[in-house]
């Protein structure tokens, strides 16, 4: 049996028999259970009734939280030109081309969002294999390749976070922080869970949102009550 500190062990022993909570109960236990010296993030994880595997069944979009995110995003920018000037005016960290394509291959990658112009995706593709299982692969379909790099740097910026459905069904994300007011927190997790929610693909059937937990970076998780995640 694994032994847990004094911290871990009063932490579970918080969160023992405490399950379907309100949005509001779960972020006051997570708040008050926090004893880590960084200020963590509070994280969600929702188990979806999809296979992913199938191409109508992919959970994917993203949400502009509220309250932001409290993290710092590292962006870059894949432009030329006027563009390229448009997404350092706006706040992107790193912007390039070709030369950009060089760092990412070499394994340099100093950014959390990646961004393209739509002709910088024949550069870009080649960077699937390093870019994708990181899911940082621009896409069209979250906003990441477009003309509108301004707007989409500062969004990334602004507290946007991208959702996917993972093999087993799950999305995972971070809402926000702990020293965030709690309800702050609430109305961060209540907009991730409905833009997961109006998420659903086509071929989802059944039950879609199976199980809603939420936890802190170093804490342990708990569930919340489905309907009142989707509902205020």
């Amino acid at each position: 049996m694994a032994k847990y500190g004094k911290r871990t062990t009063a932490a579970r022993e918080a969160f023992a028999g405490k399950e379907n909570l309100s949005v509001e109960d779960a972020v006051a236990l997570i708040k008050g259970n926090s004893k880590a010296k960084f200020d963590e993030t509070v994280e969600i994880s929702m188990n979806l009734g999809v296979d992913p595997r199938h191409a109508d069944q992919m959970v994917r979009g993203v949400v502009g939280l509220p309250n932001g995110t409290g993290k710092d995003v590292r962006v870059a920018v894949f432009a030329r030109g006027p563009k390229a000037d448009e997404a350092k005016a706006a706040g992107a960290d790193i912007v390039g081309a070709e030369d950009l394509m060089e760092i990412v291959q070499g394994g340099k990658i100093e950014f959390d969002r990646c961004i393209a112009t739509p002709d910088m995706m024949p550069i870009v593709g080649r960077l699937g294999k390093v870019l994708g299982p990181r899911n940082l692969m621009p896409n069209p379909k979250v906003g990441t390749v477009t003309m509108d790099v301004a707007d989409a740097v500062k969004a990334a910026k602004g507290g946007e976070v991208q959702f996917k459905a993972e093999k087993a069904g799950v999305v995972h994300a971070g809402v926000g922080k702990v020293s965030f007011d709690a309800a702050k927190l609430a109305e961060n997790i209540r907009a991730f869970v409905g833009a997961v929610a109006k998420a659903r693909p086509a071929g989802a059937k059944g039950t879609y949102m199976k199980k809603v937990s939420l936890s802190s970076t170093m804490g342990p998780g708990v569930s919340v009550d489905v309907d009142n995640a989707v509902t205020e």
